[in-house]
């Protein structure tokens, strides 16, 4: 799959990686071929996998503070959905954040949960054949899985 036809699906969401949304998106590449569904899965995983840096990762949740009114870090987890949340923002967001960092800022909030989007490759799978995803994908998009995005963290 291309980015093109990747960013394509991706605008079917309207910005927004809700349940209903993605369950829209799955069901629309459920009716592809198998191989664009993997294909789909493949840049989604790129995309999270890009935005895993630190730049991004040490960044406060926006709208929590500490009980004395520090900034509330952002969880492997909430990184996570905040990088779904980018994505399902679009092309545009995605790309502009790497050049401006005050713009991934915004989705690091409990206003953004990007999580549903990282179930739709498997949701799609599991409709077009019945059975359960189990592939991994050429890159991982854990939190902390992009070493040159974490220099501290290298060994």
């Amino acid at each position: 799959m291309t980015w093109a036809e990747f960013w394509a699906l991706i605008d079917t969401l309207n910005g927004e990686a809700n349940q209903a949304s993605c369950q829209r998106l799955a069901k629309e590449l459920s009716r592809r071929p198998i191989p664009d569904i993997i294909g789909f899965a493949e840049r989604h995983a790129e995309a999270l996998y890009r935005l895993d840096q630190e730049k991004f990762g040490t960044l406060p949740v926006a709208d929590l503070t500490d009980r004395d009114g520090s900034p509330f870090p952002q969880s492997a987890d909430q990184f996570l959905y905040t990088r779904c949340a980018v994505v399902a923002a679009g092309q545009t967001v995605w790309e502009g954040v790497f050049f401006d960092v005050d713009k991934f800022a915004p989705y690091a909030s409990t206003e953004y949960d990007g999580e549903w989007l990282l179930y739709v490759p498997d949701q799609a799978y599991e409709l077009a054949t019945g059975e359960e995803w189990d592939r991994p994908t050429r890159y991982c998009f854990e939190t902390f899985s992009n070493r040159d995005g974490w220099p501290h963290l290298r060994d």
